[in-house]
């Protein structure tokens, strides 16, 4: 594939062999973020961990500070005191069987799934469709709950889920390139303090084996995996 003059322009800001220091590569992944709209920053960590092993899964979700600089659509399948709850909140979308027959039906104008516990027999069926574009509510998540505003009004504000991959990597938006450092910074180190928290009983040896931050259209950027693991115990 042939990269781009602008690519080739950030590759050579880029040192590939350096372990940069977070606050380091933060900066340099400002400088190279060059695209005419506002590029998404993201972190990809590789983890010391077998997903293949039920004991060595690593998920969950966590509120980044500023949040990651995209407002969220989020649909909520809820009835009754639960729906108007909903639509207080500020959901997007709100209905049961209804939302169901649009989804069936090829509509996927949304970000985020809600759904209250009593409404799974209907979003069950679903679970062919969204299941494989990350969109199913489920309990792990947060998104499988009866506290309908808590949940919208935090995924509103910049909550995210993460999941390991079958290649035991974890990637995960932390902002914008328009964000200050110091906000991505506290984004990135919230987000790896969280991760430590998650460390699986099972997990041997180094946890973090590599980090990796980079923009929408930027190269990567290696982040030296003991210095920002020792930043955030």
């Amino acid at each position: 594939m042939k990269k781009g003059k602008a690519y080739k322009e950030s590759l050579a800001k880029v040192d590939r062999t350096k372990l940069y220091e977070p606050r380091e590569a933060v900066e340099l992944v400002k400088q190279v973020a060059t695209a005419k709209f506002d590029e998404t920053i993201e972190v990809h960590i590789k983890l010391g961990v077998d997903p293949r092993h039920a004991d060595q899964q690593v998920r969950g979700t966590v509120s980044l500070p500023h949040g990651t600089g995209k407002t969220r659509r989020v649909l909520v399948f809820a009835k009754g005191e639960k729906a108007k709850e909903a639509e207080t909140a500020g959901a997007d979308y709100v209905g049961a069987e209804d939302l169901a027959e649009k989804i069936q039906g090829g509509w996927f104008d949304f970000d985020v799934a809600v759904a209250t516990p009593d409404m799974m027999g209907v979003v069950g069926r679903l679970g062919k469709i969204l299941g494989p574009r990350g969109l199913m509510p489920n309990p792990k998540a947060g998104t499988v709950t009866f506290e309908v505003e808590k949940t919208i009004k935090e995924l509103k504000a910049g909550r995210i889920e993460y999941r390991i991959d079958k290649s035991a990597i974890i990637h995960v938006p932390i902002g914008r390139a328009s964000f200050e450092v110091d906000q991505l910074m506290d984004n990135l180190n919230v987000f790896a303090e969280t991760l430590i928290k998650a460390k699986p009983a099972a997990a041997k040896g180094q946890y973090m084996r590599s980090v990796t931050l980079c923009s929408t259209m930027s190269p990567g950027i290696k982040i030296n995996p003991v210095v920002l693991m020792a930043a955030n115990k």
